[in-house]
C-alpha cells in the first residue's frame, strides 16, 4: 500500500464521500472525521474501509488539524467530502511519494470546480493550485475559518492531473453558503475590529466583477461564467453590507479600524 494517510472531515455527506472514498483506496489509510452525521455517513465511510472518529465541529481549521495529527502514515493529503482524485491524479500522486526528495515538505494539487454539472475554465471559481499532499510532521492547517490553508515547510512541488470538486449539489445551497458565510464574515469581522464603509459595499462587488470575469477569464465560460461571477459579487455585498450595518447598531462603541 502507498504509505499515505488521507483525511476527510465531515457531516452528511453519504451521497459524495463515496467517490471521494473511491478515488483514495490504493492509500494505507483513510482517517474520516464526522461531527453528527444523521444520513449514513459513517456507516458507509466504514464500509469503505475508512478509521472513522465521531466528535464535535470546533470549526474547519481545528478539525482539519485534528484529522492531521490521526493519521499515522509518512504522507498525508487531506481531501473534502466532495472531492475526488482524477485517476491520473492519483497515478501522479503514488509516483511522486516513491521519488520526493529529502527536502520537499509537499505538493500542490490543481483542483478544479464543476458547477452543476460544468466543468469551469475561469473566473474566481476556475482551477487552481492548493496545498494539499505533505510529509506528516511538516505541515498545520491555519486560516481564518471558513477559508482554512495548508502551511508546509519546504520545498512544495506540483503534481499532473486533477482534483474533482463539485462543491454544491444545488443553486439553493450554494444561495444557502452565500449567506453562512457572510454571517460569519460579520462575526469575525466585528470580534477583530475590521471595519466597513460605504465604499467597501460598492465598490468591492465591482472589483469582484472585474477579477472574475477579466483577469481570470470567467467570460470564457459563457452564461455559467456570468452567472458565477454575479453570485460571487453578490456575496461580496452581502459581507460587507452585514458588517456595514452591525456597525451602525452598534453605534460610537464600535472597534476601532484594524488593516483590512
Amino acid at each position: 500500500m502507498c504509505p499515505l494517510s488521507v483525511t476527510i472531515i465531515c457531516v452528511n455527506e453519504a451521497d459524495r464521500i463515496g467517490a471521494a472514498l473511491r478515488s483514495v483506496a490504493f492509500a494505507a489509510e483513510i482517517v474520516v472525521v464526522d461531527s453528527g452525521s444523521t444520513d449514513g455517513t459513517v456507516a458507509l465511510a466504514r464500509q469503505l474501509g475508512a478509521r472513522v472518529v465521531e466528535t464535535d465541529w470546533p470549526g474547519h481549521v481545528v478539525q482539519k488539524n485534528r484529522a492531521w495529527a490521526l493519521a499515522t502514515q509518512p504522507w498525508v493529503l487531506s481531501i473534502d467530502a466532495d472531492e475526488a482524485l482524477s485517476p491520473a491524479l492519483a497515478v501522479a500522486l503514488e509516483a511522486a511519494l516513491g521519488q520526493a526528495a529529502d527536502d520537499v515538505g509537499g505538493f500542490e494539487i490543481l483542483r478544479v470546480n464543476h458547477y452543476l454539472g460544468r466543468k469551469v475554465r475561469g473566473g474566481v471559481f476556475g482551477p487552481a493550485w492548493h496545498p494539499r499532499l505533505a510529509r506528516r510532521d511538516a505541515a498545520r492547517w491555519a486560516g481564518e475559518d471558513p477559508h482554512d490553508r495548508l502551511e508546509i515547510r519546504g520545498r512544495i512541488g506540483r503534481l499532473q492531473g486533477e482534483l474533482d470538486h463539485t462543491p454544491y449539489r444545488h443553486g439553493g445551497e450554494h444561495l444557502d453558503t452565500i449567506h453562512r458565510y457572510s454571517q460569519r464574515f460579520v462575526e469575525v469581522s466585528l470580534a477583530r475590529g475590521r471595519r466597513a464603509y460605504w465604499y467597501d459595499v460598492c465598490l468591492r462587488p465591482l472589483g469582484h466583477l472585474v477579477v472574475a470575469w477579466i483577469l481570470r477569464g470567467g467570460l470564457r465560460d459563457g452564461v455559467l461564467g456570468v452567472t458565477l461571477g454575479f453570485l460571487g459579487a453578490a456575496h461580496v455585498a452581502l459581507k460587507w453590507g452585514r458588517l456595514y450595518d452591525a456597525q451602525q447598531a452598534a453605534g460610537p462603541s464600535a472597534a476601532e479600524p484594524i488593516s483590512r
